[in-house]
């Protein structure tokens, strides 16, 4: 933006267009900024706030990420099955058969496809090293032990199969895709691990001190 601000253009009309498009951009960079601030303030009084926290210990899953998630698939406890959550999100693979013959084609991106373009978004970051950042140690402060570990075993996985797939020359999408059918796989059994208080409509942390 400072670079943008100090460019100077041949014609007089040319650097007005300029300044009236960087004042557009700072304009929805402030508001970005405004939403995020209430979406932050609102987001502990939900219900599902503690499994929103919760799924934060993955990597690739920060607020926006998680809340947008959660929002689109509600309680994740209705899914008796990983896999039946990987379908709904439409990050299976389709398959046609016909007599003896079985192909397998691409995700059939079926379900619920706001939480499925969230989870694509960010199976991007494994394709890094496995490595714990001060950003997601900030995220993981307060969760159980077992949450915690779910989130690390779920980098190693993620990072060394982003890797595997890659030197077997797969297309990017492709690995994109499989990496977020088992983010899901992963944020499913984070969620099992957050308890509903039989007393209190609000759900809690499991094994975390009132």
């Amino acid at each position: 933006m400072r670079w943008l601000t100090e460019l100077i253009l041949p014609h007089p009309a040319q650097q007005i267009v300029l300044q009236e498009q960087l004042h557009t951009i700072d304009e929805r960079i402030r508001r970005l900024e405004r939403l995020d601030n209430e979406l932050t303030h609102h987001v502990h009084q939900w219900r599902y706030y503690p499994v929103v926290k919760a799924i934060q210990a993955m990597r690739g899953v920060r607020l926006l990420v998680a809340v947008g998630v959660i929002a689109e698939l509600g309680d994740l406890s209705r899914f008796n099955h990983p896999r039946k959550l990987m379908a709904y999100l439409g990050l299976v693979p389709g398959e046609h058969s016909s007599g003896g013959k079985r192909h397998v084609g691409a995700i059939t991106k079926c379900g619920n496809g706001r939480a499925r373009r969230l989870l694509i978004e960010g199976a991007h970051s494994y394709r890094y090293p496995a490595n714990v950042s001060i950003q997601l140690q900030v995220r993981q402060e307060g969760l159980p032990k077992d949450i915690v570990d779910i989130a690390w075993k779920a980098q190693l996985r993620l990072c060394k199969r982003y890797q595997r797939m890659s030197k077997k020359g797969k297309h990017h999408n492709l690995i994109i895709a499989a990496i977020a059918r088992e983010m899901a796989a992963y944020i499913w059994a984070i969620a099992k691990e957050v308890v509903l208080t039989p007393v209190n409509p609000k759900l809690r942390l499991s094994r975390v001190p009132a």
